[in-house]
């Protein structure tokens, strides 16, 4: 089935002098169950087609949808509960909350939700990451594999069916870097999520289902 799509998927930007095709139309899927890569150079339209996909910004032309759903032309409110609810974002730095212990950046779903806080998901989730050792501790307190394995669980806690991973690894040795995609794999796999992952780490490229490359705007696939 068909987690996320793009249907003629078009981004321009307008300004003053001329128009520039920062997305040419694109056609784009992920299934369940699998590990998709975007690779490009800086500039190459990665960010934007990223932001789309993610509901981060609207489409020119063309739409997104998620499980079926138009998702990309929705108004503010009812595009950003999707997101909440659907979408699971890791990014480089990890995006946690330095005040914050790993369990509080777990919950803190909930208490945006007013949902009751499920300790035991907490406890499996970081269990099964390895990481249940560091539920008290502080971002500063982590290394960067830590830090990338905590933004996972992160991603994950609220059982999403999408998982957009945004560079994950640039920050990381080979060796940190190999073990976090191949937990990017396994979740995705064994959990029946579709990951996309935007990286330039040629490193992560043979671990991944899919490969795509995007240059000047224009995606193709190259695995």
């Amino acid at each position: 089935m068909k987690a996320i799509e793009m249907i003629n998927v078009k981004k321009d930007y307008i300004t003053s002098s001329e128009t520039i095709n920062a997305l040419k139309q694109t056609n784009f899927s992920v299934n369940k169950g699998e590990l998709v890569a975007v690779i490009g150079p800086s500039g190459s339209g990665k960010s934007t087609f990223l932001t789309i996909l993610g509901g981060l910004q609207k489409p020119t032309n063309g739409e997104v949808l998620i499980e079926g759903l138009e998702f990309s032309n929705l108004d503010l409110k009812d595009n950003s509960k999707i997101r909440f609810d659907k979408l699971g974002f890791i990014l480089q730095q990890s995006n946690l909350i330095p005040f914050l212990t790993v369990k509080e950046q777990l919950i803190l779903h909930n208490k945006i939700k007013k949902k009751k806080v499920d300790n035991n998901l907490i406890d499996d989730l970081l269990n099964n990451l390895s990481i249940t050792k560091l539920k008290n501790k502080y971002p500063k307190e982590l290394s960067g594999g830590e830090r990338q394995r905590v933004a996972i669980a992160k991603a994950l806690y609220h059982n999403p069916v999408v998982i957009f991973a945004d560079e994950p690894t640039a920050s990381l040795d080979s060796k940190k870097a190999i073990e976090v995609i191949t937990l990017l794999r396994d979740i995705t796999k064994s959990q029946n999520k579709a990951t996309i992952i935007v990286t330039h780490d040629e490193r992560l490229l043979e671990y991944c289902d899919k490969v795509y490359s995007i240059v000047d705007g224009k995606l193709d696939t190259i695995k």
